[in-house]
């Protein structure tokens, strides 16, 4: 097995179980003129996204790490009618990418993208009383995961799911000699996860059109 090989079993499942969709293509086509590196989730981990959301019944989602909105297009429309996202983006170029493919997806009515770095945001909805979310996918700086978990702990409620993207890192994190930042912040993001008796995690690994990784999969308990 090998990659060629991975992205064939990608591709295969997107074509049967997704086919061609104008605002997701569309999404990707105008986040690469943009100049936006491809390091969103592929289309079967973008549905993947959505069907957890919906599995939840998730009426509020907090996504932290917008890039060109193509998660957010996929979890957006795994909420009701009057369902929201809040997006957090810390590039305003990307930002305004994401905006346009939001507006042409017809979700510009469900997804807020607010900019700015992305403590500074958690901390403002923290200090103004946001309601909590149903559903949070961190995407984002991987180092920073352990503040972003203190911060949505305090956005969420017994029954949020949280979703970390990453977190394998091409089975980096089981390295005890690897101590890049983003590595060591994941581990601190696990160690975390298991000293809160609240949580409730796994983590499944993926191989890819994205490479080896993997997501953590946690729900906070009362």
């Amino acid at each position: 097995m090998n990659e060629q090989t991975w992205h064939a079993v990608d591709d295969w499942f997107s074509d049967r179980l997704i086919g061609a969709d104008e605002a997701l293509d569309g999404a990707l086509a105008a986040s690469a003129q943009a100049g936006l590196r491809a390091i969103n989730v592929a289309p079967n981990q973008g549905k993947f996204l959505h069907l957890l959301a919906r599995i939840q019944g998730a009426r509020r989602i907090l996504e932290i790490g917008t890039l060109g909105g193509y998660s957010a297009i996929w979890l957006a429309r795994a909420l009701p009618e009057d369902g929201t996202l809040v997006s957090l983006e810390f590039s305003p170029e990307n930002a305004a990418v994401a905006r346009a493919n939001l507006a042409r997806a017809g979700l510009s009515d469900k997804v807020t993208v607010v900019t700015g770095l992305a403590l500074d945001s958690l901390d403002a909805m923290v200090s103004d009383g946001t309601p909590p979310f149903d559903f949070v996918f961190i995407d984002a700086d991987k180092r920073s995961n352990p503040q972003y978990l203190e911060r949505v702990l305090k956005l969420a409620r017994p029954g949020t799911v949280i979703v970390a993207d990453n977190v394998v890192r091409s089975g980096r994190i089981a390295d005890p000699n690897d101590h890049d930042a983003d590595v060591v912040g994941l581990r601190d993001y696990f160690d975390r996860l298991t000293q809160d008796a609240r949580l409730d995690t796994t983590a499944v690994q993926t191989v890819g059109s994205k490479g080896w990784d993997g997501f953590a999969i946690t729900v906070v308990g009362g």
